[in-house]
């Protein structure tokens, strides 16, 4: 009976064995295994993926995705430089580049990097007035991109990219903003209007200085405008006569008077 026992137990301690010391890492996973507590350099550059064999009770195994995470900042109040209270959230993109640095330099990587994604959103916003945030998004971005990412690198942490998602504005801002709106086009409207009332009365200038250079042009443009009166169609026609026309008759007149 002794006999059958000890193998069974065997048995028993190498199914548990398989269990517990042997994992499967996927392809965009890696481990930090710690033997008695201290990183196994052995086995640092074996830690996946695939098949990684531990030795139960000795070795813990640490999993760290390597997938880039696309992380939500809440909206964070800021006071612009031009002292505008605003609510901002952004979005942050960054993935783990050395998993042996993401577990043993912070505690959290995934809370520490949204927590110095938020300090940094309040401190470099709160340095650009209210235009600026609004019309220069992709300078914003980028500096807070390289901040962040310089602050996490440490852990091991790349940030590829910080998007700034929503700017929340206080009704009085938004209606000043829409009556600026407004006013900046109106005055493009009149702009453009004065500019075509410039350019037109050039053409009027150019047009007058030819007309007084070649009276004859005078007398064929007032041909033409009867002949686009009479395709009007219209029962009854008044036009001007020029004095040039009447000019022979009365030279004729005047002679006979003397």
């Amino acid at each position: 009976m002794e006999l059958l026992t000890f193998p069974i137990i065997l048995v028993f301690l190498i199914i548990i064995f398989l269990l517990n010391g042997i994992k499967i890492l996927k392809e965009y996973e890696r481990a930090v295994i710690f033997r008695l507590g201290r990183v196994s350099q052995a086995l640092v550059g074996g830690s996946g993926p695939g098949l990684i064999i531990l030795i139960p009770g000795i070795d813990k195994m640490v999993k760290v995705p390597l997938r880039t995470v696309a992380m939500e900042v809440p909206a964070q109040d800021i006071i612009t430089r031009d002292n505008v209270s605003v609510k901002v959230s952004a979005v942050i993109y960054f993935r783990v580049v050395d998993p042996q640095k993401a577990i043993l330099q912070v505690e959290n990587y995934l809370h520490a990097t949204s927590q110095m994604s938020q300090t940094t959103l309040r401190s470099v916003l709160g340095q650009n007035l209210l235009d600026d945030l609004l019309s220069k998004r992709e300078e914003i971005n980028l500096g807070l991109q390289r901040i962040i990412d310089q602050q996490t690198e440490p852990w091991g942490v790349k940030v590829a990219n910080v998007e700034v998602k929503n700017v929340d504005l206080p009704q009085e801002m938004m209606r000043a903003i829409a009556k600026q709106a407004e006013a900046e086009r109106e005055r493009r409207a009149k702009v453009i209007h004065a500019e075509g009332e410039f350019q037109a009365s050039q053409r009027l200038a150019d047009a007058g200085g030819i007309i007084a250079q070649n009276p004859i042009a005078l007398q064929l443009r007032y041909f033409q405008t009867l002949t686009e009166i009479a395709v009007e169609k219209n029962s009854t026609i008044i036009f001007p006569i020029p004095l040039e026309f009447l000019e022979p008759f009365l030279k004729g007149t005047r002679k006979e008077n003397t």
